[in-house]
């Protein structure tokens, strides 16, 4: 009997968000009838709350992710052209933060099963002028932290978190956020902990640098009209901070619906021409799956077979941070486990509201696919 195909979206934000209207609402109500906007109760206890969750001592909201890491170097204070380290298949947003810095990227190759910082070839593109690691916990698996750290001690770098894409994973017991000096998360709409606009934060357990930071998003200022450095103005607002609260309480059982459906896709799908992501360290908790990507070597083919079928997939990324015009002075680099990945790479629909007909739709036509 012929199986009907149906529509399976990458992503459905009005669908995620409608779990939560009734709260959502409220929370919006809250803060309409308070008349304070900014920089007031909601985003106070988002970020106690957030802060908690974590396990950081300090949650300094911001206005987006790319803010949060951008703001996380400013305080640091590094000189001008200092390097930091960074893996070169990461979002461009990773990059934008060192370089609007006066601050040196270099650009380390990621481990091609994980994605992730290869943590075995970082000591050797460390310099005197290496100042910090910029770890990318990508696609929302955790990386080799315990490698990293040995080696950010031995050099007295610090270690910086981009936690963009892995709100609430653990490794070793401890969440993202608090696995280094600082962690920048974003809260854009369709991470797992998403806003209703742009959103991001900043975690830390360094008491200087939460009171520098919480200047810097706010003009340089902790007294109104008062500016002791040179500051912006990226502050996340009440309305984002009260519906981030409403959502953060669901986060942990949501991100467990993902590992159910993660599991049972690299279960299920057994095409031999689709290789499937892996879990690093063994841990389940190691990974929330904001994205679940797979690689194969004719990615159009595939991405079209898919398509056509009613399945809706991304690619996380088409073109690597050296290959983009923005930093054509990379343009000659040779970085072939980047280059490779960026080629191949495909994500898969995966979230909370999947229903079994759309999973198991999937894995029917992934199946079959022939390369």
């Amino acid at each position: 009997m012929e199986v009907k195909n149906i529509e399976v979206p990458f992503l459905d934000l009005k669908a995620i968000n409608e779990r939560y209207r009734k709260e959502i609402n409220e929370a919006v109500n809250r803060v309409l009838d308070s008349g304070w906007y900014i920089l007031g109760q909601e985003l106070q206890k988002f970020e106690e709350e957030f802060s908690a969750f974590c396990g950081a001592k300090h949650c300094i909201g911001t206005g987006n992710g790319l803010d949060a890491l951008t703001l996380i170097l400013k305080a640091m204070e590094f000189e001008d052209g200092a390097e930091i380290l960074v893996p070169a298949n990461t979002y461009i947003a990773t990059i934008l933060a060192i370089s609007s810095n006066r601050l040196t990227p270099v650009l380390v190759e990621p481990d091609e099963y994980s994605f992730n910082i290869n943590p075995d070839i970082v000591e050797e593109k460390i310099t005197n002028r290496t100042k910090a690691i910029m770890v990318v916990h990508l696609y929302g698996q955790v990386a080799n932290m315990e490698k990293i750290k040995a080696i950010a001690s031995q050099y007295d770098l610090k270690i910086i978190e981009d936690s963009a894409q892995s709100h609430g994973a653990f490794y070793n017991g401890k969440r993202t956020g608090s696995l280094g000096d600082a962690a920048g998360f974003s809260f854009f709409p369709g991470k797992n902990l998403g806003a209703l606009g742009d959103a991001g934060a900043i975690t830390t357990d360094d008491d200087i640098l939460a009171d520098k930071l919480r200047a810097y998003r706010n003009y340089g200022s902790h007294v109104k009209y008062i500016h002791d450095i040179k500051g912006v103005n990226s502050r996340l607002d009440e309305i984002q901070a009260a519906v981030l609260r409403v959502k953060l309480r669901y986060l942990d059982k949501d991100n467990e619906k993902r590992r159910d459906i993660a599991e049972y896709y690299l279960k299920h799908i057994t095409n031999p021409a689709i290789l499937l992501p892996t879990i690093e360290n063994g841990d389940p908790f190691s990974h929330v799956w904001h994205l679940f990507v797979v690689r194969t070597i004719n990615r159009g083919k595939f991405q079209a077979h898919l398509q056509q079928n009613g399945v809706e997939t991304l690619i996380h990324y088409p073109v690597p941070p050296h290959k983009q015009e923005a930093y054509d002075e990379w343009s000659e680099f040779n970085l072939n486990v980047t280059e490779n990945l960026h080629n191949e790479v495909i994500s898969l629909p995966l979230n909370p509201i999947m229903t079994q007909r759309e999973i198991e739709q999937v894995i029917r036509l992934v199946n079959i696919y022939q390369p």
